[in-house]
Order: C-alpha cells, then sequence, then structure tokens
C-alpha cells in the first residue's frame, strides 16, 4: 500500500507559526513562512509506504507529527536505517538544489507506522529556496559535496593504480622465475646435445656388430621413457640410489662416475638397466682387433652418451614446465583483468578466485598458508568479474596486512539461500569492537600513514552492494575474521543482460 492524504483528518492548515517551531525553520522571516506556507502544504497521511528508493525525487517531507520509518535497499532486502517521531525532521529531494548535476532519485525509502502530518515542499520550490535565500550556504554544500566526490574518485584511482603496481610487480616476479628456469635449461640443453653428438660419432664411428648399436640405441630410448616415469624420491632415498649407481660405475671402470650417478637417479635408472648397457657393450670387438676400442673406453663412452641423453630429457621436462607456468599466469592475468571479455556475463566464482590468488601469489608469500573451501556444486553467476577481483584484491589485502604475513587465510564458497557466498577468514587478531561500524566508511584505515587510503573496503561495498545488489559484512572475534560477500545467483531486474 502506498500512503497518501487522508479523506478525513485534522486540518490541512499552513500555520507559519506552525512551521517556525521546526528547527529546519525556526531562523526564517515571516516573508519566508509566508511564502512556504503558499508554495507548500500539509498533508495528512494514512499508514504505509511514503516513497521507495530509486523513483523521481519530487517532493521534501517534514514531519509535524507521527512516525517515519527510513530504511536502504541492500540486495534483495531493505535494511532499516532509522525510525524517529522527532518534529522537524525532513527526506525525501533534499538535494533538489544539485539540480541535474546529482540524479534526482529518492535514495532511501520512507514508511509511515501510524497516522502523520508533514509539511510537503515540491522539489523545485525547495531548489528555488535554496538558491534564492541562501546562495552563498549553496556554494558552500557545492564545493563540499562535489570536492569530495571528486577527492574520493582521485583517491579511488591512486588506490587502483597502487594495486595495479602491487600486483604488476608481483606477476614480473613470478614471471622471472620460470623464464630465467628456461633460459637457463635452454643454454645447458645446447651443451648437453654438442656433448651427445659428439659421443654418438664416437660410438657409431668403432666398429660392433649391427645388432648392439640397435641395441644401445633401444636403451636410449628407454631411458628417455623411464625420465617421464622417474618416481619422486626422498632426499635419503635419492643419497643412497647414488651410492649404488656411483659404486657400479667405479666397478666398471667408468671415470667420474660421481658426476653421472645423480643424473641417472633422478631418471629412474637403477644397476639392473646398466647391467644390459653392460651386456650390450660387451658385444663390441674385443681389445686388440682392428679399429676397436678397448673395452672400458666403450662402456664408458656409452655411459656419457646416454648420460647426455637423460640430461636431455631433463633440461626438456624443465623447459616445459617453465614455459607452461608463464603461460598459466598470462592466463591468470588476462582472466584476472576481463581485458577480452564483456564487462558484464555469467562466470565462475571460482575462476575468478584463482586467478586473483595467482596475481597475489608474491605478496601472500611464504608465510600465509591458503586453504581453499570451495563447493563444487555452485552455478555461475552474472556479473562483473573484473569488479569482483577487484573484491577480492582488497579483501585478501586487508587479510595479509591483518596478518602481518603470517597465518592461515581460508577462502570458503558456498549456497546461502538465493545467493552465493564467499567468505575470507583470517587468523589475524580480530576487528576491535569500537571500529568495527565504521570500516566501510570512506577514508577510514587503522593502516599507517602513506600504507592505505581507507578506500579498499569502501570501494569494494559499493561494487558488491550497489553494482551486484549483494551484501559485504565482517565478522570478527580475536583470532578469526571474516569477510563475507554475497551475490545474486540471479540477475537483478535493472542489470544489463549478460555478455
Amino acid at each position: 500500500m502506498t500512503a497518501g492524504p487522508a479523506a478525513d483528518g485534522p486540518p490541512l492548515i499552513c500555520s507559519p507559526a506552525e512551521l517556525r517551531t521546526l528547527f529546519l525553520f525556526e531562523k526564517l522571516t515571516d516573508d519566508q513562512l509566508a511564502w512556504l506556507c503558499r508554495e507548500g502544504r500539509v498533508e495528512y497521511v494514512e499508514p504505509g509506504v511514503l516513497y521507495t528508493e530509486g523513483e523521481p525525487a519530487e517532493k521534501l517531507y517534514v514531519l509535524l507529527q507521527g512516525t517515519v520509518v527510513m530504511s536502504r535497499r541492500v540486495g534483495a532486502d531493505d535494511i532499516e536505517t532509522g525510525r524517529t517521531s522527532s518534529v522537524g525532521v525532513y527526506a525525501g529531494a533534499f538535494m533538489a538544489y544539485l539540480g541535474d548535476r546529482v540524479p534526482q532519485l529518492y535514495n532511501n525509502s520512507v514508511r509511515i507506522t501510524e497516522p502523520s502530518r508533514f509539511f510537503v515542499l515540491s522539489a523545485d520550490r525547495f531548489a528555488q529556496l535554496m538558491n534564492d535565500w541562501f546562495p552563498m550556504a549553496v556554494h558552500l554544500l557545492e564545493g563540499l559535496i562535489f570536492g569530495n566526490k571528486n577527492a574520493q574518485e582521485a583517491i579511488g584511482q591512486r588506490e587502483r593504480l597502487l594495486a595495479l603496481g602491487s600486483l604488476s610487480a608481483g606477476l614480473t616476479h613470478e614471471l622471472n622465475n620460470p623464464a630465467s628456469a628456461a633460459v637457463s635449461a635452454t643454454a645447458a640443453l645446447r651443451g648437453r646435445v654438442a656433448g651427445m653428438r659428439r659421443k654418438l660419432g664416437l660410438i657409431a664411428g668403432a666398429p660392433r656388430p649391427p645388432m648392439a648399436l640397435s641395441a644401445l640405441v633401444g636403451l636410449q630410448e628407454e631411458a628417455a621413457e623411464r625420465v617421464a616415469k622417474a618416481p619422486s624420491l626422498s632426499p635419503l632415498e635419492a643419497s643412497d640410489r647414488e651410492d649404488t649407481i656411483s659404486d657400479w660405475l667405479d666397478d666398471h671402470g667408468i671415470t667420474r662416475g660421481w658426476e653421472l650417478a645423480p643424473i641417472f637417479v633422478q631418471a629412474g635408472l637403477d644397476t639392473a638397466w646398466l647391467d644390459q648397457v653392460a651386456a650390450t657393450m660387451a658385444d663390441a670387438p674385443e681389445a686388440g682387433e682392428a679399429g676397436a676400442a678397448p673395452a672400458g673406453e666403450a662402456l664408458d663412452g656409452a655411459m656419457r652418451w646416454l648420460g647426455y641423453t637423460v640430461e636431455t630429457e631433463l633440461l626438456m621436462n624443465e623447459i616445459s614446465d617453465s614455459v607452461t607456468r608463464i603461460s598459466s599466469l598470462v592466463n591468470a592475468a588476462k582472466q584476472y583483468s576481463q581485458l577480452d571479455r564483456a564487462p558484464y556475463q555469467v562466470v565462475d566464482v571460482h575462476d575468478l578466485l584463482d586467478s586473483t590468488l595467482t596475481m597475489l601469489a608474491a605478496k601472500l608469500g611464504d608465510g600465509i598458508t591458503v586453504v581453499k573451501d570451495y563447493d563444487p556444486g555452485l552455478p555461475r553467476i552474472p556479473a562483473y568479474p573484473s569488479e569482483l577481483n577487484q573484491v577480492w584484491t582488497n579483501l585478501i589485502d586487508n587479510a595479509c596486512a591483518a596478518m602481518d604475513g603470517h597465518g592461515t587465510l581460508t577462502i570458503r564458497t558456498a549456497r546461502d539461500g538465493d545467493r552465493l557466498l564467499v567468505e575470507f577468514a583470517d587468523t589475524g587478531p580480530g576487528i576491535p569492537d569500537d571500529i568495527k561500524p565504521r570500516i566501510f566508511e570512506p577514508f577510514f584505515t587503522t593502516k599507517p600513514v602513506g600504507q592505505g587510503t581507507g578506500l579498499g573496503l569502501d570501494i569494494s561495498w559499493r561494487i558488491v552492494v550497489n553494482r551486484h545488489h549483494g551484501d559485504l559484512r565482517a565478522v570478527s572475534v580475536p583470532g578469526d575474521t571474516r569477510l563475507q560477500v554475497r551475490l545474486p545467483l540471479s540477475v537483478p531486474q535493472d542489470a544489463p543482460a549478460p555478455g
């Protein structure tokens, strides 16, 4: 039901004397009060909705008698922000004097709980009043409102640039490690391939039955295959196997066998396989025959050649792993920035969280353990993904700061009724009760000067609540602080169609 003037209520007479009793009008002259009564009117309103948030702001209401309840929309809920019977409180089009420089919409909803009386003035008349009677006050208010808005936008932009710089530095560091490993492995690979060519020339140049050479090539193929299937060994297991293989190589007269032992162990080769190589080389021409190399020398050359083979496989694996890591980082950066995606689309929240964690790996460091408690059954949701990534970045950054680089960050997702919950829990000292109500205020920060602008949570709140019609709240006790984001599972009525 929408509230409206009652058909039969108390006399609806505008009295300058009554208006003078209101704090809003107590300093006005008799002529100004008379103007208000001529241009405005008194309305008697039955219980119900006076106006709704988001509707065109057409009237200024001043309470003369009764009770009003004010609320703001947060997602799908109307949250009560105030309830009063104080005579003189005002609501409605009180920003009309700014004209079309700001959206002229009601910024809250007002409900009447008992028959009430209001002095009502149209928005255009209120704008005229302000500009004619209080021009200096209007200019001061304009400067305050728009100056604060510009400052907030400028500092918000700086906050985003600082975050981008931090992410870029972290990404550069993350990319540099695999890139350096790939460059180093490529240089080493070139040397190993050259050595393998030389040894192969010596082996091929020595006379031996074709079957023996073919068997040796077969052992090379087997060695390459074993590299891909090599087991993961503990340091103690690897050391024991290296000693065993090193002893075998020494017993068979292989020079500097200690150099080859770690390579063979890393490839998953054992003494049984080495015995096959020795048996194959035993089929070579006897020492003393024309063109024959001594048996020990032939075995040594074969071992060196097989060692180069194993090393090339290991180095190629290292290069492949490094390039794959670079590719995954680039894909994470692409997913994080959403540069090639529509601004509003249906997304998998887990993909967004993972890309943000990848981008923030350097900031998380080794001191923070990340626990991902994801619900795999969650549906994809409509959202502005690049903006949600900014929210995740701000909340993770705050958690890292709260834990001072050491602790556990748990990221949990779950279905919460008709919403999707994303929760960031840290093991920091918690949010003190005296500042908890202020953490979402613009420019409020507990960080030292120069380390925070106080806009991270404010920006996050506006993205979650205003842009996504969701909810952002904090629950905190010492050792367990949870920032909870709730997002609608379906497209809100006033949202664009997802791309």
